[in-house]
């Protein structure tokens, strides 16, 4: 099998120690079996916050025509992620300040990020699904416009290609995902330097740094070290 790829055993493997290390930096992942059945996956939960716009929604076209005095709904969440640990080079000097969350211009979203094996690709998969704090499940289209613009710009032009909402594999259950087709391409480099330098590296670990703060997933930099 190709240095690009994981097999199952592999996976678990890696997925165990990224589960060491997250108890000892207190990462909050967690290892979720299936009832009935042998397989699982790893499991986390963040609270992150997203900038609104001041567009109305239509919750809010709809409040309108409510009672007076009875509380508006929230508005649709059309705004961009920012991530706490985005780096300058990611922000692109034609931003003019667009990164900046002000008080009252963001909202806190609950996000939930599954990774699975992937029989089919031989790869991990980042399935996630988001919701706003009153239980609404956010649509593709809202997930997509919480993309930070410059991950937008690179999902359009890299091997990460798009995200994409489709039933988790495992619950049954409708959730996002990034789709896993051209993963082993864009993990050949990083695992070609790797071997060549005689360097481990955890595949899950390395990938999820990748892919996770494209959905606004950060990986500490403690797990590095």
């Amino acid at each position: 099998m190709s240095c690009c790829l994981l097999d199952e055993g592999k996976f678990h493997w890696c997925c165990q120690l990224l589960l060491q290390q997250s108890d000892e930096l207190r990462d909050g992942w967690t290892w979720e079996t299936v009832q009935g059945s042998q397989e699982g996956y790893l499991r986390k939960t963040v609270i992150r916050p997203v900038a609104v716009d001041t567009v109305q929604s239509q919750e809010e076209l709809h409040s309108s025509l409510e009672p007076q005095g009875q509380e508006p709904e929230q508005s649709t969440l059309t705004g961009s992620v920012y991530p706490g640990d985005i780096t300058e080079d990611l922000i692109d000097e034609d931003d003019n300040g667009v990164c900046m969350v002000t008080e009252g211009s963001s909202r806190l979203l609950q996000c939930e990020y599954h990774i699975l094996y992937s029989c089919s690709y031989s790869v991990p998969v980042l399935y996630f699904r988001a919701s706003t704090q009153e239980g609404r499940s956010l649509t593709l289209e809202e997930v997509w416009s919480s993309v930070h613009p410059n991950f937008q710009r690179r999902l359009k032009n890299s091997p990460l290609n798009t995200i994409a909402q489709q039933e988790h594999p495992l619950l049954g259950q409708p959730f996002f995902m990034l789709h896993p087709c051209r993963t082993e391409e864009f993990m050949r480099p990083m695992l070609q330097a790797a071997q060549e330098k005689l360097r481990p590296v955890n595949y899950v670990l390395s990938w999820l740094s990748a892919v996770g703060p494209v959905v606004g997933l950060d990986v500490p930099l403690k797990y590095c070290t």
